[in-house]
């Protein structure tokens, strides 16, 4: 079995930004820069033969170039204990584009369809019992930020293997934006 997830790598200079963002919240295991990425679609579980299709799958997945920019912080769920710290990405019609022909290439794989709407974020913390004050504040001092905008060439397919720390991810293949594997 394998556990996927589609995703777009940030630069270096994206991730340093987003790791100066870790502080003082309670509760929260902060991710270290080499894991955070962008998730265009988690997958889930799939046998080796949906594993293959999936591969296949994502070579028709054709889109030009596009600018992204990570700006903003937030929490997941939005109402609620919070579980997650996350930063937001300014609006991005090519990225939403991105987003549905993967779906629709995953779906023609044997993937079943997502039910959830797309919520672009990058993950920056998972919390535990972290007062809604504590959250409030990272929200407060940090609602301004906004990284260098950067241009997506190449999504990527990941496997991953959660471990008793944190998940290992391991890229499977690369795709890039013009249509086939990088």
């Amino acid at each position: 079995m394998y556990r996927l997830f589609v995703s777009i790598e940030l630069p270096d200079d994206v991730k340093q930004a987003l790791a100066r963002l870790s502080g003082d919240v309670p509760g929260a295991r902060w991710l270290e820069a080499d894991e955070m990425h962008l998730t265009v679609r988690f997958i889930g579980e799939v046998d080796g033969l949906v594993y293959e299709d999936v591969l296949s799958a994502l070579d028709d997945v054709c889109v030009a170039p596009f600018e992204l920019t990570v700006r903003g912080v937030g929490h997941f769920p939005p109402r609620g204990e919070p579980k997650i710290l996350w930063a937001g990405l300014e609006r991005s019609d090519a990225l939403l584009v991105l987003h549905d022909r993967v779906e629709s290439a995953l779906v023609r794989a044997g993937v079943e369809g997502e039910h959830r709407k797309f919520a672009p974020h990058v993950t920056l913390a998972r919390l535990k019992g972290t007062p809604s004050r504590a959250v409030g504040s990272f929200l407060a001092m940090n609602g301004l930020f906004r990284a260098a905008p950067f241009v997506v060439r190449e999504f990527h397919l990941y496997s991953s293997s959660l471990g008793a720390k944190r998940a290992v991810h391991r890229c499977e293949a690369s795709y890039a934006l013009d249509g086939g594997k990088a």
